[in-house]
This record gives structure tokens, sequence and C-alpha cells, in this order.
């Protein structure tokens, strides 16, 4: 009877915080949301979503922010999952709500540029020219950010923004500059908290593109390398990960030829722009499978937080665990 008034008790009181929260932050994110939709695609329940889903989870980062060095935030899922939405919601939450200071960044922005991918490309293997896998991103940049972030003394930092409608970096006056030490960085990307495979798995070809341009496995093997050093360094140093679970592969693809829509609408009157046709991105993807479908198996294992969505894009159920 008493741990039941006790959980009534606590309940009530994160229903009335949640409640509260949702009313400061409502205009922002709505804001945000609609930035994000065009013309034939709109969000659907969204007060569900930052209710019952991305309001919790920001109470959850905020109860475990210390403010004498940043805490890391890892959020990964496979490409077209909404990465960037969500991790733009939380950071806005946080900001406004908890009056945390937030650096949001994709490990996107750290791909290598295209010219040192074509120098990967002869000097390892010809499929390292298209960027995505580990293996195509600056780690030394990446581990130096992650350093100076918890040094005594913060300086000013800039850092890379990446150009994917150009496929190479933006000119060093269009990178993101980070002025005050963050009290929450939210490191976001589709590889982030990807773990190595075993040699074993990594005989059997999952696509056409890996029986075709990968069958001596020289590629395959030399991610999976990147994944077992470097990557892994890198990661260790995450305080923890959010997971954004699809169904499955073929709904990413699906998501993923909405986005580069989208990416399109917003650059064609730009021009010049390297926009995927949709055989572009399905071959694209098919450089992703194979760590996405490792994710999919063992992400769940160690990741802090699930939130598993539905074939309509949407959140459906969020799993919390202990660490």
């Amino acid at each position: 009877m008493v741990l039941t008034i006790r959980w009534i008790k606590k309940n009530k009181n994160l229903m009335q915080s949640t409640a509260e929260c949702f009313k400061k932050v409502k205009s922002d994110c709505y804001k945000f949301i609609k930035s994000q939709e065009t013309s034939k695609e709109k969000f659907s329940n969204k007060d569900k979503m930052l209710k019952s889903f991305l309001i919790p989870v920001s109470f959850w980062i905020a109860k475990k922010a210390d403010n004498k060095k940043p805490y890391f935030v890892g959020l990964a899922g496979g490409q077209g999952t909404g990465k960037t939405t969500i991790s733009s919601i939380i950071k806005i939450i946080l900001e406004k709500y908890f009056k945390l200071k937030v650096f949001k960044i994709s490990i996107d922005d750290f791909y290598k540029t295209r010219k040192e991918r074509i120098g990967l490309s002869k000097k390892v293997h010809p499929m390292l020219l298209t960027r995505g896998v580990p293996g195509t991103h600056d780690i030394s940049m990446m581990l130096d950010f992650f350093k100076k972030s918890k040094a005594k003394k913060f300086k000013n930092m800039k850092l890379p923004n990446f150009n994917k409608a150009i496929d190479d970096r933006f000119p060093k006056n269009k990178w993101n500059t980070i002025h005050k030490r963050p009290d929450v960085i939210i490191f976001e990307g589709w590889c982030v908290g990807a773990r190595a495979e075993t040699n074993k798995t990594l005989k059997k070809s999952i696509n056409s593109m890996e029986k075709a341009n990968d069958d001596k496995l020289v590629w395959r093997k030399y991610v999976n390398q990147q994944l077992k050093t470097k990557y892994k360094k890198l990661y260790s140093q995450l305080n923890c990960m959010i997971y954004l679970k699809a169904k499955n592969f073929s709904l990413l693809q699906k998501w993923r030829l909405k986005q580069e829509h989208k990416l399109w609408l917003k650059t064609k009157k730009k021009g010049g722009h390297k926009i995927m046709s949709k055989g572009d991105v399905i071959n694209f993807m098919q450089t992703y499978q194979r760590v996405t479908q490792n994710m999919f198996k063992n992400m769940p294992k160690y990741a802090s937080i699930i939130l598993n969505l539905n074939s309509k894009h949407q959140i459906k159920t969020a799993v919390y665990k202990s660490k």
C-alpha cells in the first residue's frame, strides 16, 4: 500500500512537471517542427511526441548533467529516422526549460574532405570515396573536440560544417563556433555508438554492392577495423546513448528517399549540387547496410534509452535502461 502511494505521488509529480514543461517549450518546439515540414508532409501526434517521449528524455538528461564538465549524449539511428529533428527538439527543451547550455553537432560534420576521401579510395578501396561508413570521418578532429570540451580552461572552438549537397565541407567562415563550455553536448549520427562485428560474419556479402565491389572483403574489413579501434576509443567517451530503432532496413530506405527529396526542395534554386536520384540513394545506403543491421541487433543491448519507431515514422515506445 505504501509503495502504491509513493508510485502515485511520484508519477503525479512527473505528470505535473511534464505539463509545466510542455507549456513552456510548446511554442518553440512547434516552430522548429514547422520548419522541417513540407506542403505534403506534416508531423502528426506532435503533443504525444513531446509529452510522452522527448520531454521525459530531456528530464532524464538534465538530471544527469554536471555543471563542471559537459555531459556527452550520443544519439544514433539509421538514415532517415529523424535524428536531427529529435536531437534539435531535445536541445530546445533543455535550453528553454532547464536553462542548460547545449551544443549539438553531427558526426556527419566531421566527414573527411572530398579530396581526403579520394586519396583514401586510391590507397585502400574505391568504396571509401563514398562518405558515411566508419573510416570516412576525421577521428583526430573529433577526439580533439571532446578533449577541449572537457579542459579546465575552456577556449573558443571552431568545428567543421559539412555540406551534403556538394559532398564536401563548407568554407571555414561557415563552420560551427562554441564560445562557452556547454552543459550538454549532443553528438548525433547514424553510426554513433556502433561496435565492430566478428570476422566470421564479415565473410558473407549482405547486398549486391558488397558482392560486386568487395569480393575480397578489403572494404568491410577496413571499416570493421576502424570500429574496433579508433571509433571504439571515441565512443567510449560518451556518457549515454539514445537509439532510434526502426523496424527494418527497407523502411529506412523509404525514409531516406523522402529526406533526399526535402534536400532537393531546399537547394534546387541554387543549382550545381550533388542531389541523389532514387537509384543513387539505394546504392548509397547499401554501403550503410552492414553496420546499420548490426546496430539493429546489438544497440538495444547497450543503449541507455531506446526509442522504438513505427512504420509511420512516429515514436511508439521508449525503453529506459538502468545505466
